[in-house]
């Protein structure tokens, strides 16, 4: 067995001894968890974000991620094992680099992959030998080799002797606490077997269940099958309930039946489109990495348009239960009921909500919302505010559009106050 590079070896007698220093880059919702459980591992780890509120209110203790409680986030803080700041230079004095800034996608659905190389900038500014850097940002196939490797080869160091360079994607859902960073299994793959053992060493420092796979392209593509996967079966129902439509059929009723079939299906149920970071546009990367090599990506990008089609639908809905009360929706009152993506949390991005928010202002309807997770948002230059009095907001309505299935709302209460309901979870209408 050829033995590992002597600046392997140095970090692996570091975790050996858990000596090992962390720097997690970008403190959001998938950075800020992670640097807490390192920190609760009883390890030393820095916190580098270029937000000064987000770092102050980390220094304070005070959480900003949900999945975080503030009392948490303050143990590990007044404990000293987790800081919070905005110079890059802290870099330097860490021995293990996770890089978790965003990646969205620019105005033509193609890959944003600045704050990757923005970030891969300035770790290349600080970087030593005996370093571990691992990309968790999800992005396409190729991205940790082509973006990140050359930019760290670039100081003299070489990635697999000197430094070693892994992709682990991120997962998380947020609003769980039976799945958590702790103890959901991570994949790693590193662009040389000995990066790959040295970042599975230091992560099993704090992660329960490691995953190592032949690579970093291996590894980007788990991300982007686990969410694809999601958004073609959504996407598939979805296809379902406006055949089931067509058809005079009660699609959650079909749903329902099909789903008491011990094998060979799994349940997945229509709604008003996708939400969250994920799932509308973790797969897009895959299809815009697939044109480059002349493929088209077709259940991708079919399953893309079902799923973006579905606000629209269901603005129709709610067309369709004015005008069976003789009603325009121009100069009506409509009340959307949850604006977050999902049940019993606060996130809204990508929410299907807001489209239809927007669709239904652009023909003229008074729209308010209510959501108890939500207090305000604003949404192309536009800013709401949630109802204060929600049976108020019920009795005023025309017509009432449910999106979020939040768990404090009293569905029964809802029914016996609204005069005409769309419920995109269920596909109860009620003129």
């Amino acid at each position: 067995m050829v033995p590992p590079p002597s600046a392997a070896q140095a970090i692996l007698d570091q975790v050996s001894d858990r000596s090992v220093r962390f720097a997690i880059v970008g403190m959001g919702y998938v950075g800020l968890p992670l640097a807490v459980v390192f920190a609760e591992a009883g390890l030393d780890v820095v916190g580098i974000d270029i937000s000064e509120d987000r770092m102050e209110a980390l220094n304070r203790g005070e959480s900003y991620v949900e999945d975080i409680p503030s009392e948490r986030l303050a143990a590990v803080v007044e404990s000293g094992r987790l800081r919070g700041t905005t110079e890059f230079q802290a870099l330097a004095d860490v021995d293990a680099i996770s890089i978790c800034v965003p990646t969205p996608l620019g105005k033509t659905r193609d890959p944003d992959t600045s704050y990757i190389s923005a970030a891969t900038e300035q770790v290349a500014r600080y970087v030593r030998a005996g370093q571990v850097v691992v990309l968790e940002s999800t992005t396409y196939p190729g991205t940790t080799r082509e973006v990140i490797q050359p930019e760290l080869e670039s100081t003299g160091l070489t990635v697999g002797n000197d430094v070693f360079l892994a992709f682990s994607p991120e997962r998380v859902d947020p609003g769980r606490d039976d799945w958590t960073t702790k103890n959901t299994p991570k994949v790693l793959g590193g662009v040389t077997p000995t990066c790959t053992d040295v970042a599975t060493a230091v992560y099993g420092l704090a992660i329960e269940s490691l995953v190592p796979v032949s690579s970093p392209e291996a590894a980007e593509m788990v991300k982007l099958l686990e969410n694809t996967f999601r958004s073609v079966n959504i996407g598939l129902v979805n296809e379902v309930l406006l055949m089931c439509d067509k058809l005079g059929l009660d699609a959650w009723e079909v749903v329902e039946a099909a789903a008491t079939k011990p094998f060979g299906f799994m349940k997945f149920t229509p709604g008003p489109g996708l939400g969250g970071h994920c799932i509308p546009i973790d797969p897009l990367y895959l299809s815009w990495r697939m044109k480059a090599l002349n493929y088209t990506a077709r259940f991708i990008d079919l399953a893309s348009e079902v799923n973006t089609s579905m606000p629209t639908w269901w603005v129709q809905k709610v067309q369709d239960a004015l005008n069976e009360g003789g009603k325009a929706v121009n100069g009506s009152t409509v009340l959307v009921l949850g604006v977050a993506y999902k049940r019993d949390i606060q996130d809204i991005r990508e929410s299907p909500a807001l489209d239809i928010i927007s669709l239904l202002q652009e023909k003229g309807a008074d729209v308010l919302y209510h959501d108890p997770y939500v207090p305000a948002f604003s949404h192309h230059g536009v800013a709401m505010t949630s109802v204060a009095d929600l049976e108020d907001g019920l009795r005023r309505a025309d017509c009432v559009v449910i999106v979020t299935d939040h768990s404090s709302y009293d569905w029964s209460r809802v029914q016996s106050v609204a005069t005409r309901i769309v419920d995109t979870r269920n596909a109860v209408q009620r003129g």
